[in-house]
C-alpha cells in the first residue's frame, strides 16, 4: 500500500451539483441559482480584478499623484540607543576596553545588519566606550563624551 492506493471511503464524497442544466435539474431553471439581472449573474463575472470597484472610480485614480517622494533616496540606519550600551556593560556582554563596532553589535543582535548603524541619545551612559557607527545624534554624542568615551564616525 502507498499513497498512490488510498482514496476516499465508501459514501465518503459526493459529486459537486451541476448547475444550470434545465428546469427538471432541481438546481438551474432560467437563472441557474445566480438571481436575475445584475453583473454577479452573467458569465465572467467572478474574473473582475480585485480592485475593481463596480465601475466607480477606482481608488487609484481617485489619489492625487503630483509631488515628490523622497522614498528611493531615503538613507535606513539600523539603530541603537546609549542605554542599550549600558545594559551591555553592566550584564557583561561588552568590555570596556574593545571598541563598539557595527559588526560587534550585529553578531550580539542589537541591530539586524552592520551596513549603516546610528547610535542614537535615548537613555544614560555610564562606562567609557570607543563607540565607532556610521551616525550619532548629538545627544547620543553628547553622551558618551561625557562618560569619557570617544566617538568615530566610520564611513560607508
Amino acid at each position: 500500500m502507498d499513497l498512490s492506493n488510498l482514496k476516499p471511503a465508501e459514501g465518503a464524497t459526493q459529486a459537486g451539483q451541476r448547475l444550470g442544466r434545465g428546469e427538471g435539474s432541481g438546481r438551474g431553471g432560467h437563472s441557474s441559482t445566480r438571481g436575475t439581472k445584475g453583473q454577479s449573474s452573467r458569465s465572467g463575472a467572478g474574473t473582475r480584478p480585485i480592485w475593481f470597484e463596480g465601475g466607480q472610480t477606482p481608488l487609484f485614480q481617485r489619489v492625487p499623484k503630483h509631488g515628490f517622494n523622497n522614498a528611493p533616496f531615503r538613507t535606513d540606519y539600523a539603530i541603537a540607543n546609549v542605554k542599550r550600551l549600558q545594559r551591555l556593560l553592566d550584564e557583561e556582554v561588552l568590555d570596556e576596553d574593545e571598541p563598539v563596532t557595527p559588526e560587534l553589535l550585529a553578531d550580539l543582535g542589537v541591530v539586524r545588519t552592520a551596513n549603516r548603524v546610528k547610535i542614537l541619545g535615548d537613555g544614560d551612559l555610564f562606562d567609557a566606550l570607543e563607540v565607532k557607527a556610521h551616525a550619532f545624534s548629538e545627544s547620543a554624542r553628547q553622551k558618551i563624551k561625557q562618560a569619557g568615551g570617544s566617538v568615530t564616525v566610520v564611513d560607508q
